[in-house]
């Protein structure tokens, strides 16, 4: 049975299209993945399209999801930004786990907290990005606010690098850059694929 991951952003610059693409990337590792481009700005299938053969996985945007999604393990989608209460609890309730990337600031994720609890779903999983390296403990004292809010949050957080700049540049996965100093980011992904698969795996 097809497993489908959205991905879906309050904010800009949260990393929403970064995470979708990752995230397609590693679940192909793991079985036939469709990565489906519902974003206005077609970041995903700009991506791939920059990358041509170098990009691992197919992409399409929603009007031909339906017919290339048949069959496959996976599906993530790259949902548009800024969702309200309805269009959360909509996406929500057509997908087995919805991802809500945010970045470690009050700023970004307030909107996310309140949005997210307003709406009576539970598969879903607030994302921390773009987190400040080390010694900066701006990921962990956000993660800690969200735990406390009674908000579900991965463990997993995304460390800021350039690795992903370069990637997109290349139009292809972190893990596949051309400098190979710059693909840690990959690590943190792989991270997050792996304790998504544990959460589908209890979910059936």
């Amino acid at each position: 049975m097809t497993k489908i991951i959205s991905v879906a952003g309050f904010k800009g610059g949260c990393g929403k299209s970064t995470t979708a693409v990752h995230l397609a990337v590693f679940l192909a590792e793991h079985g036939s993945t469709l990565l489906v481009d519902g974003d206005r700005n077609r970041t995903a299938i700009d991506w791939a399209a920059r990358g041509g053969d170098r990009f691992p996985v197919e992409v399409v945007d929603e009007r031909g999801a339906i017919r290339a999604a048949s069959g496959r393990d996976f599906v993530v989608i790259d949902t548009a930004a800024a969702p309200d209460s309805n269009d959360l609890a909509e996406l929500a309730n057509g997908c087995d786990l919805l991802v809500l990337p945010s970045t470690p600031d009050v700023v970004s994720i307030q909107p996310t907290i309140r949005t997210a609890q307003s709406v009576d779903v539970s598969n879903y999983r607030v994302l921390l990005t773009i987190v400040p390296p080390r010694p900066s403990k701006e990921g962990e004292q956000m993660r800690a606010g969200l735990i406390e809010a009674e908000v579900p949050v991965f463990k997993t957080m995304i460390r800021r690098t350039a690795g992903f700049q370069r990637a997109a540049l290349e139009g292809v996965p972190i893990r596949d850059v051309s400098e190979s100093r710059l693909r840690n980011g990959w690590y943190d992904y792989k991270a997050l694929g792996a304790e998504i698969l544990t959460i589908l795996e209890g979910s059936k």
